[in-house]
């Protein structure tokens, strides 16, 4: 068994290019081109290196403090600790940067993460290299090949318009406060902002039962 999670807005609680605009006072111009790629409305992959264009010059060290204040989404290690301890593999595809992506990977003992690249130059953001595209499903088949995973022992987590191709390759699809257009194409929807639920609707689905969170 597998879950395949998408990183902004599902295992972070927030969205790192946005915060990183507000050391340039470009916050409002940077979210703009977000919304509109997480909606879907303007092509992935242009839009991400538009906002990068945008910050290029920040420091290093700054793109690096943000990433490490990055919040982990409420339930997210609740989750994640359930799942390892009934033997489950857990992979996260992200639109972002493996420099946010260590401390996740490690706090949630994650087996592989898949993720784009910032280059800097002199200490400087210049560039972004882009291994992840608005298709994630072309990053995780990979890893699901290589594990021998079956679609139907496979759920997705997501929420923007550029993690739908996911759910061609799962059992479950499960929208987590996700846009509209998700919704619509998910197995399940989850709008409670507690990762942790996701046991329940997993439980249901597979008629499954694994151990669910109690908030303290």
């Amino acid at each position: 068994m597998l879950v395949i999670f998408d990183v902004e807005g599902v295992l972070y609680d927030e969205e790192y290019l946005p915060i990183l605009a507000e050391k340039l006072n470009k916050e409002d111009e940077i979210w703009e081109i977000t919304k509109q790629g997480i909606q879907g409305k303007i092509n992935w992959e242009e839009g991400l290196k538009t906002r990068v264009a945008a910050l290029r010059g920040l420091d290093e060290k700054t793109c690096q403090e943000v990433a490490d204040a990055l919040p982990i989404m409420t339930g997210a290690k609740e989750l994640c600790r359930v799942l390892k301890s009934a033997g489950w593999k857990l992979m996260a595809v992200s639109g972002g940067f493996t420099l946010m992506m260590a401390r996740l990977q490690k706090e949630l003992d994650l087996d592989y993460v898949y993720s784009n690249e910032l280059k800097f130059k002199d200490g400087k953001l210049d560039d972004v290299v882009i291994h992840v595209d608005s298709d994630k499903s072309k990053s995780a088949k990979i890893k699901i090949a290589e594990w021998g995973e079956k679609k139907e022992d496979i759920v997705c987590v997501v929420d923007g318009a550029n993690d739908v191709k996911l759910f061609d390759i799962c059992g479950l699809g499960i929208a987590y406060r996700a846009q509209d257009l998700v919704k619509d194409l998910a197995t399940a929807t989850l709008e409670e902002k507690d990762l942790s639920k996701v046991l329940d609707i997993i439980n249901k689905h597979y008629k499954m039962e694994l151990e669910t969170i109690t908030p303290a």
